[in-house]
């Protein structure tokens, strides 16, 4: 998995490249949260439900099914809060969750992500993994391994999104 930093930077991205008008304050946090909202699987490390399991780490809240339905109900939850078109929230929302295990997927390690439960318990990977998987311990991120993480990420994540931030942010100044 990407550090759960990186998993923000979607939205961030999206978000801050679109502007206010577009993606409310409001809207970009709650995508920030859904971003980073599938990684709480791993508390099932402290249950003892191990890795490849349905309710372990990139399991099923890592599934498109979860990427889907947990935009909507967010949306039913407060979609007043949001001040923007259904539409366009549910997509904004949609798009930073499943950008989670999209990330996921193009990592070079752990088991693959559960994207098709509960119709299938297999794990996927994407064709590429360029992503260095993150560690858990943050005490291995002074390691040479974990600046290899970060560079990864920064390499593959940070600097392609910004650079699509830029782009937004140069179109919609353009109109």
């Amino acid at each position: 998995m990407p550090t759960i930093v990186t998993h923000a930077a979607v939205p961030i991205c999206l978000g801050l490249g679109l502007g206010q008008k577009i993606i409310p304050r409001r809207l970009l946090l709650a995508g920030i949260a859904l971003a980073m909202l599938p990684d709480v699987d791993v508390l099932a490390f402290k249950f003892g439900v191990a890795y490849g399991n349905v309710l372990g780490h990139r399991g099923f809240t890592h599934s498109l099914l979860f990427a889907f339905i947990v935009p909507l109900i967010t949306l039913w939850l407060g979609r007043r809060w949001f001040k923007a078109s259904l539409l366009r929230c549910w997509a904004f929302l949609t798009v930073s969750l499943l950008s989670h295990s999209l990330l996921d997927s193009i990592t070079d390690g752990g088991k693959g992500v559960g994207w098709l439960w509960p119709w299938s318990d297999e794990r996927f990977f994407a064709p590429w993994q360029v992503i260095k998987v993150a560690p858990f311990a943050l005490s291995r991120y002074t390691t040479p391994y974990g600046q290899q993480v970060i560079l990864s990420e920064l390499l593959w994540v940070w600097v392609p999104g910004i650079i699509l931030m830029g782009v937004l942010w140069h179109l919609r100044r353009g109109r």
